[in-house]
């Protein structure tokens, strides 16, 4: 899976305000999942469904001790999604856009 495939499946996860809360929830440490669940109005369900999707996409990483379970935030992929987004907002030389830095000047010539 390339890059932008990885690093979308992140922004994505983070669009809905829920799971962006969670994941800064996150950043502190290590949370079972009963504290996150103090701290929203919904059900134990809706709550292992945002679990779910932040897990899967690699931002979050769970983990079982006897009937709890434990989430945390996996710092590759914070560090990953970090580079990527400072990345595709920083000016560069291999930018996918060089390949139509022509075409603007010829545009304007035009006018």
């Amino acid at each position: 899976m390339d890059s932008c495939s990885e690093n979308t499946k992140v922004f994505k996860a983070l669009g809905d305000p829920k799971r962006a809360m969670i994941v800064d929830m996150l950043s502190c440490g290590e949370l079972c999942a009963c504290n996150i669940l103090e701290k929203f109005e919904m059900s134990q369900s809706t709550l292992s469904h945002h679990m779910k999707i932040l897990c899967e996409c690699g931002i979050v990483k769970a983990r079982e001790e006897g009937k709890w379970t434990y989430y945390s935030l996996d710092d590759d992929t914070v560090d990953k999604t970090k580079r990527y987004f400072s990345a595709i907002t920083s000016a560069k030389e291999n930018c996918i856009c060089s390949d139509t830095a022509g075409c603007c000047k010829e545009c304007n010539d035009h006018e």
